[in-house]
């Protein structure tokens, strides 16, 4: 019996004092797991970009207030045998609508691409209005049984088609009518989803770069259609002259930066080198 006590008693002593070990590791467990949210939330406030609250469309932000002109950007995939044919119809009837008062809309250039996607049309038409201007040119011209015409012979020709309505950044050029002969470059940006103000603070200051040799044409962002869509449009010479132009640039002060911090906002890009069709009011 007493041995059996002093075995208990030993025991128990042991449990005593291994009780407040386990009791510090047990804590120990807790206060670190009660930490790691805290860790975790820490570490990420540092990689998560935090975004200001708008009161504003970005279309109010961003585009001219003192025009309400809205623009269309068609492409056109001709079929390859049909786009002398194409280009003929639409140097044919194009201008009559441009020339037309009846229609709020002007003709802002129209071309071929010469590199980049093949065998391609593209327009571009400004709406004097924006969008009543947009609506009433649709309804004329559904009467307008020249255009009729035009569109049932155009369909045969195409493979496939798709525009976008888009508006003008405030800082850019407007796009006006030009002597030749040049070539055109529309470079197009696919930007990440809710990066178009950081893209418009940014290229607000870059085009001032870009000023020099007269090349800047147009800057539009797209409304309807593919979204967070921008595009630019330049003139040149030739394509050496685009070569050096783009070059200098990089010799400014201040060009490298803006290029730094605007390119993690594009997901997809793409250049197209254009050709004016003779009728294009962009030559």
């Amino acid at each position: 019996r007493v041995l059996h006590a002093r075995r208990a008693a030993s025991a128990g002593g042991v449990l005593r004092r291994a009780a407040p070990c386990s009791l510090q590791l047990a804590l120990r467990r807790l206060t670190s797991s009660n930490n790691r949210p805290r860790e975790d939330s820490w570490l990420k406030s540092l990689f998560v970009r935090k975004v200001d609250p708008r009161k504003d469309a970005h279309s109010n932000l961003l585009a001219k207030k003192e025009t309400s002109s809205l623009y269309k950007l068609q492409f056109h995939n001709v079929k390859p045998e049909c786009l002398e044919a194409y280009n003929k119809i639409c140097q044919e009837v194009l201008p009559k609508i441009h020339e037309d008062k009846h229609y709020p809309c002007t003709l802002v250039g129209t071309w071929n691409t010469w590199y980049g996607e093949q065998d391609q049309a593209v327009h571009l038409w400004r709406y004097e209005g924006g969008y009543p201007a947009l609506t009433e040119v649709m309804s004329k011209l559904r009467e307008n049984q020249e255009f009729v015409e035009f569109r049932k012979a155009r369909s045969n020709m195409l493979l496939s088609r798709r525009n976008q309505l888009l508006l003008e950044f405030s800082f850019w050029n407007e796009p006006v009518p030009r002597s030749g002969p040049n070539i055109y470059e529309l470079r197009s940006y696919q930007l990440r989803p809710g990066t178009m103000i950081e893209w418009g603070n940014y290229w607000a200051r870059a085009i001032r770069f870009r000023q020099d040799g007269n090349e800047a044409v147009g800057g539009f962002f797209s409304q309807i259609g593919q979204l967070y869509m921008v595009h630019h449009l330049w003139a040149y010479k030739d394509l050496q002259t685009r070569e050096d132009i783009r070059n200098a640039a990089w010799h400014k002060h201040g060009w490298e930066e803006l290029v730094y911090y605007t390119v993690p906002l594009i997901q997809e890009m793409e250049s197209r080198i254009m050709i004016p069709l003779k009728t294009s009011p962009l030559q």
